[in-house]
């Protein structure tokens, strides 16, 4: 009986260790990105950035999105939502961090589609197309080419031309090394006012922000 005891007094300490040292790793974790953020605040945003919302809004919300990305897809209406709640107080900033395979071209797409004034347009009609154009999360150029070109949304001969700019593929490669400076490693990745969501969820969003407000 006295063996059982010590036994399961062991296996108690044991487990409040091992959570201890959960909570420790998850709070210095939490703490570097968030002083990693801090120190390389000049990556949130670019001259180039595609900014939604009044420029001296209270809340800057940097989301860092792959148009390929189920998840973004899911989640922007929601933030399209939250800025209409709170209309004027918030920007949106969008960057690129094409991860899934075939996804760089499709943000050389809409970087050169800002030379039509159709940007925010487009991205969302690929976001509802989505599943059309990915397989296996994987992008299929010429479903998404049709896709837009069916939409009759943009001169397609001055897109294709317009992606040949170089000043474009700079665009592109300055955000993914901006990501990976701010280790915005998956998407969607939020910033709040150059505050990381640390523990992503749409409430986790709507509470960082409002916290900011």
């Amino acid at each position: 009986m006295q063996n059982k005891k010590v036994i399961i007094s062991s296996l108690i300490v044991l487990i409040l260790v091992f959570l201890s040292g959960a909570y420790i790793f998850k709070t210095n974790k939490s703490e570097q990105l968030a002083s990693n953020a801090k120190q390389n605040s000049s990556a949130l945003v670019r001259e180039s950035s595609f900014i939604l919302g009044e420029k001296n809004a209270k809340v800057e919300l940097v989301e860092f999105f792959d148009p390929a990305c189920e998840t973004c897809a899911q989640m922007h209406p929601h933030v399209k939502d939250i800025m209409k709640r709170n209309k004027g107080n918030i920007k949106l900033v969008l960057r690129y961090a094409p991860f899934h395979k075939g996804s760089v071209d499709v943000v050389m797409m809409l970087e050169a589609t800002k030379k039509q004034g159709k940007f925010l347009e487009t991205l969302e009609l690929l976001f509802a197309t989505q599943k059309f154009w990915t397989v296996h999360h994987e992008v299929d150029l010429n479903k998404t080419w049709g896709i837009l070109s069916t939409s009759k949304l943009l001169d397609m001969t001055k897109l294709a031309e317009d992606m040949k700019n170089p000043k474009i593929i700079e665009i592109v490669k300055q955000d993914i090394e901006d990501g990976k400076v701010l280790k915005a490693n998956k998407t969607p990745a939020y910033y709040v006012n150059g505050k990381p969501l640390e523990v992503f969820g749409l409430q986790n969003l709507i509470d960082l922000i409002n916290s900011e407000l």
